[in-house]
């Protein structure tokens, strides 16, 4: 996704008040956004904490400041700085972390974000955006770049080759409908189990919905009536996240239903678990070992529904 984010960054070059602070990365990928930028690209070096401190600098004289790391150097690494300087002042700071999830593979845990948005949006004003395509982020860089608040920008790879039958972009989107359960995504492995599944009989697969923006003081966007008739008629309402269950989209999504008196029947949440052979590997590798790879997540919802 790094490609379709920088040819949307490029897009907004033109305002004099933006600028883009990369803690030393982005070679081999940025260097176009580099050169329409010219000095308002600044490389801050390996020092990840200054550099948000000096993006707060920057918002709170009218810049517009976007924040580019790996994504553990992004948000962990800089946590007080993001807090303090950022979303307690409720200053406009873009950030955005490369290689959510396992996405980094065989680096192993320096370079994981496994629990990213789960520990942003404990704080103030924050929005967490999660595209599930490479089409997703030139529309999320424009609502991203138009609202005045903290936002934090999870990348990946897009697990579809093939995005020409992508539903344009929204919080809340209906991928296939489908009569085996309801599976309800966050991020790109939307596109695995869509691919997965779309050629099955309608009866046979699972309706599949993505989320892709997330709020602290709950559910950025409140999900569309045609989800909630869904999730009352299907025999099983799977959650699917690649970020630890504490924190996680699906405590959050179960929180949302019980305060507006959903009532809800079989739920399986497959969800990344950290390291449990304490060894690393490929994000594949990673998704496999806690049963978070397409097969066993279709697995895991016909189980359930079944029983």
């Amino acid at each position: 996704m790094r490609g379709a984010f920088c040819d949307a960054m490029v897009e907004l070059a033109a305002d004099q008040r933006y600028f883009f602070l990369t803690g030393d990365l982005g070679f081999m990928a940025l260097e176009p956004l580099q050169k329409v930028l010219g000095a308002r690209f600044i490389n801050a070096g390996v020092a990840e904490q200054n550099m948000v401190s000096v993006a707060a600098g920057m918002a709170a004289v009218g810049g517009k400041a976007w924040v580019y790391s790996i994504a553990p150097f992004c948000y962990a690494r800089p946590f007080e700085q993001i807090r303090n300087d950022v979303c307690l002042n409720r200053l406009s700071v873009r950030l955005v972390g490369n290689g959510g999830g396992y996405a980094y593979g065989s680096m192993g845990a320096t370079h994981h974000a496994l629990e990213d948005y789960g520990v942003l949006l404990t704080l103030p004003a924050l929005r967490a955006y999660v595209p599930a395509f490479d089409a997703d982020v030139e529309p999320m860089v424009r609502a991203i770049a138009g609202r005045d608040a903290p936002a934090y920008l999870r990348l990946g790879r897009s697990d579809l080759q093939d995005e020409t039958a992508v539903p344009p972009y929204g919080a809340w989107r209906r991928l296939q409908e489908g009569g085996a359960g309801l599976l309800v995504a966050v991020g790109p492995i939307a596109g695995g189990l869509w691919s997965a599944t779309r050629e099955r009989p309608l009866a046979e697969r699972p309706a599949i919905w993505v989320v892709s923006e997330l709020e602290g003081d709950g559910l950025a966007i409140a999900p569309p009536a045609a989800l909630f008739d869904e999730l009352a008629a299907a025999p099983v309402l799977g959650l699917v996240e690649e970020h630890v269950a504490h924190g996680g989209f699906a405590q959050q999504f179960l929180h949302t239903l019980a305060l507006s008196g959903r009532s809800v029947g079989r739920v399986v949440h497959a969800h990344a678990h950290g390291y449990p052979s304490g060894r690393y590997g490929s994000q594949r590798w990673h998704r496999q070992e806690c049963g978070l790879d397409v097969p066993a997540i279709l697995e895991l919802l016909a189980a359930r529904a079944a029983t």
